[in-house]
């Protein structure tokens, strides 16, 4: 491995094999969205000193579960990964095993900590809290998953979400403590407790996105 840095066959085979899987999928899961959670998987596994081979392969398999059933995506990503008998090149069954567990525990919607150093890592990498961000990928989903909604339809899901997942009571849980996210998650519910600072951020993003598209 080269040192403070992925080994580059590594690198070759996930961006030759793993990485083009992703343009199958929605816009907010789609290539930008995995790259960014490498990067900052990376980011994070080199401050906390964790493998930075383990950290790269589990942030490029933790969404190929996404070809199949959504709601349990977390799970079929680390059974793909977990199956995927060419990562035995660069791993041992051990790491594996850790690996799987942690795109298995990457969800934000998980009710359990994370087993590992490592899930922690993909989790906190997987919650890209910068609001523009949050806000634009809402829509986005929304979009490519309801087309028969109408702007209004979509507005409601975009709250209903909002309050699930982000707001005081959502479900999102941070692990890495201190982390930029926290503050970036505070910017979030300021938004999402005021409607009608909510409801600009959605028009603003539908009508980029619905433009972009037509």
């Amino acid at each position: 491995m080269i040192e403070n840095n992925v080994s580059l066959d590594l690198m070759e085979f996930v961006e030759k094999n793993i990485l083009p899987r992703y343009n199958d999928f929605d816009r907010a899961h789609a290539l930008p969205h995995v790259t960014s959670v490498i990067r900052r998987s990376l980011d994070i596994a080199r401050r906390m000193g964790a493998d930075l081979n383990m950290a790269y392969a589990i942030a490029a398999y933790h969404d190929l579960g996404l070809s199949g059933p959504r709601a349990i995506h977390h799970i079929t990503s680390g059974k793909i990964l977990s199956a995927d008998a060419r990562l035995k090149k660069w791993f041992s069954a051990e790491q594996l095993r850790i690996m799987k567990e942690a795109v298995e525990d990457h969800r934000a919607s998980a009710s359990h900590t994370p087993r590992s150093i490592y899930g922690k890592i993909v989790a906190e990498a997987d919650r890209d809290l910068n609001p523009d961000n949050v806000f634009r990928r809402t829509v986005q989903f929304g979009l490519s998953n309801y087309p028969q909604f109408d702007k209004e339809q979509h507005w409601q899901r975009f709250v209903e979400h909002m309050k699930a997942k982000y707001s005081e009571q959502g479900y999102i849980r941070l692990w890495i403590p201190n982390s930029p996210n926290a503050e970036k998650l505070n910017e979030i519910r300021a938004i999402i407790s005021n409607a009608e600072l909510l409801r600009k951020q959605f028009d603003r993003f539908y009508d980029e996105e619905t433009k972009q598209g037509s």
